[in-house]
């Protein structure tokens, strides 16, 4: 697979555990929109040389660190104040890598479209794909079709690159928690197999919709909100392995939990889980959620205005 088939298989052995303290790898210089701090990062992408591709939602930009260098970023789309031009963005909200056109496709949320920005240098517009949605999160499959959440609508649509409407492949059936229902979707997975998966953030659950079902099935969460280990409370990142396995940014419980799929559903904490605070042990309202290809896991700590990277013991 083409683009990004290093997230697609990692195979996390169920016995792995991460440090429990973070290392800052892009920001934490306080907020402010120098290279060298964020406001407000949302979504994130890590590129298969550990190239850290972030969503900077206040200062409307994306912004990239490279590997081993965590005191500067470079700016490579937006940027130029908010605003609804094409060289600009209005609070983007996630971001990911399309190898085949070594592009960057981006949810420019308060713009309420999806744009495309080559990464080549001296490019300094980007060019819309899909306009008039209330996006979110991103996915994109092997087959570069790409999977785009709908807060507005509460639903998710799949889209060949370049067709403006999509087909619906989750939600869609107005605002709610039924089972063929979504209250806000915010992060997307899409696995080998096709399966969606869907922070239901506002149901407090995450959502497995298998390719053609009309209806989803609960694989986290679903118990309300609240702090107990079956419980979520407005979930967003998601990341899911080989073997099935869910990690998921628990936002507002500072945390993020580890789902094993199986006959009983259990969740442990991986990281986080510590209160609200800035220590290398604690989060404040992450969102984003990675991996790269050596397994350490990438967390967007928005409050903080930091990403931390959490090594494998």
């Amino acid at each position: 697979m083409t683009t990004h088939s290093r997230i697609l298989n990692i195979h996390i052995p169920a016995n792995y555990k991460w440090a429990q303290s973070g290392v800052t790898i892009a920001g934490s210089h306080g907020q402010g929109d120098a290279t060298n701090q964020l406001w407000g990062p949302y979504g994130l992408f890590v590129d298969d040389d550990q190239t850290v591709i972030i969503a900077d939602f206040w200062n409307h930009r994306i912004i990239q660190w490279k590997n081993r260098d965590t005191t500067h970023g470079q700016v490579v789309a937006g940027g130029k104040g908010q605003g609804n031009g094409l060289h600009q963005l209005n609070c983007p909200t996630d971001v990911l890598i399309d190898k085949e056109t070594d592009s960057l496709i981006i949810c420019d949320q308060g713009n309420q479209r999806v744009v495309r920005w080559s990464r080549r240098s001296g490019t300094t517009q980007g060019e819309l794909l899909i306009d008039n949605i209330q996006c979110y999160g991103l996915a994109i499959d092997e087959q570069r079709y790409l999977y785009v959440s709908d807060e507005g609508k509460h639903e998710v649509r799949r889209y060949q690159l370049g067709e403006k409407n999509g087909t619906l492949v989750a939600g869609g059936n107005g605002k709610g928690d039924g089972l063929n229902q979504l209250n806000g979707p915010t992060g997307l997975f899409v696995d080998r197999q096709l399966n969606v998966y869907v922070s239901d953030s506002s149901n407090h659950r995450v959502m497995k919709w298998t390719r053609g079902a009309t209806e989803g099935i609960v694989v986290a969460g679903g118990q309300g909100q609240g702090y107990a280990l079956p419980q979520l409370y407005h979930s967003e990142g998601l990341f899911v392995d080989t073997l099935g396995t869910l990690y998921v940014a628990d936002t507002y419980n500072h945390r993020v939990m580890r789902w094993t799929q199986g006959d009983k559903k259990q969740s442990t904490v991986v990281v986080g889980g510590n209160d609200s605070g800035a220590g290398a042990n604690q989060f404040s309202n992450p969102v984003g959620l990675s991996f790269d290809r050596h397994g350490n896991l990438y967390i967007a700590d928005t409050n903080n205005n930091r990403v931390q990277r959490f090594s494998i013991e």
